[in-house]
C-alpha cells in the first residue's frame, strides 16, 4: 500500500502538469527551456497513464474491500479520479 501512496501523490504532481500544459495553450507563450518542457512531458505523456494505473488498483484494492482509506487520502483518490475524468474528455476529443 505504500507504493500505491507514492504513485498516487506522483500522479497527483502529474495531473497538476497535465492542468498547467492545458492552461499553456490559452496563457502567452512562456520562454521554451527545461522546466516548460519537463510540465508538458509529465503533462502529456507520463500524466494519462500513471493516472489510470493508479485508479485501476485503488479500484480493484476497494472491490477486494481493503482499507485504501488508512493509507491514501480521499481527496488524492477522488483529486485523481477527477483529472482522469478530465484527461479522457480533451485526450479523446
Amino acid at each position: 500500500m505504500q507504493k500505491l501512496l507514492f504513485f498516487s501523490r506522483v500522479a497527483f504532481i502529474c495531473n497538476i502538469c497535465f492542468l498547467l500544459t492545458w492552461l499553456m495553450r490559452y496563457l502567452p507563450p512562456m520562454q521554451q527551456g527545461h522546466i516548460a518542457s519537463t510540465v508538458v512531458i509529465l503533462g502529456i505523456g507520463l500524466s494519462v497513464i500513471l493516472n489510470v494505473i493508479v485508479n485501476f488498483f485503488i479500484i480493484v484494492f476497494l472491490l477486494q474491500r481493503k482499507p485504501v482509506w488508512q493509507f491514501i487520502p480521499r481527496w488524492v483518490a477522488i483529486a485523481n479520479a477527477l483529472f482522469l475524468i478530465a484527461q479522457l474528455i480533451l485526450l479523446l476529443k
